[in-house]
């Protein structure tokens, strides 16, 4: 297994303490609102709105509330669906499916202490183990999913398939929310 460094340069701060715990999410647009786990934040989705002229419908954002201030700001605009949840420490998880080709992994920290990750086709294609990347180039259909967090890391599946990989491929991989690296390897087939 390779060990690849994401430059976040603020996201090494993080030094949550995050039990293990499967991500129960909430797919938006349709759930309209989702409470971090400890009532302190809550994420709405937004969309927007426009003239009778404008074309709307496709693009939504995603608003971060602080729930004693009343603080609010814009997390993300977002096409499509995204699946969204909470850590036990107010870090949110969105697996965001950008048409029927491709998803990808972003990270927001409620309480703005760190830089925003990303976790996507591009990214691995960069920083995924050398012998693997072709498979994330070369494919036009690549998922990036978050499943779960345990510990201070957040387990993400990797799969595809297309013109290198017509029977498809899936990758296990982990991302430190500490130390904002990533380590992928191949698994087995059926797993």
């Amino acid at each position: 297994m390779r060990v690849h460094r994401i430059g976040l340069c603020a996201a090494a701060v993080i030094a949550y303490s995050i039990l293990a715990q499967a991500l129960p999410y909430a797919l938006f647009p349709k759930a309209g609102q989702l409470p971090s786990l400890d009532g302190r934040f809550v994420v709405r989705n937004v969309d927007p709105v426009a003239n009778a002229s404008e074309y709307v419908g496709t693009f939504h954002s995603l608003f971060l509330e602080d729930t004693a201030s009343r603080r609010t700001r814009k997390l993300c605009d977002y096409v499509g669906v995204a699946a969204v949840a909470w850590t036990k420490n107010n870090l949110l998880i969105m697996t965001e499916y950008l048409g029927k080709h491709t998803s990808r992994v972003r990270i927001f920290p409620a309480d703005e202490s760190s830089d925003l990750a990303v976790i996507d086709q591009s990214l691995l294609s960069r920083v995924g183990p050398v012998d693997l990347r072709p498979q994330v180039r070369e494919n036009d259909h690549v998922f990036v999913e978050a499943s779960q967090v345990e510990g201070e890391t957040l387990a993400i599946g990797v799969w595809g398939y297309g013109k290198h990989d017509p029977n498809g491929f899936r990758w296990r991989c982990q991302y430190s929310l500490l130390e904002t690296t990533i380590s992928c390897e191949a698994s087995p087939p059926g797993k």
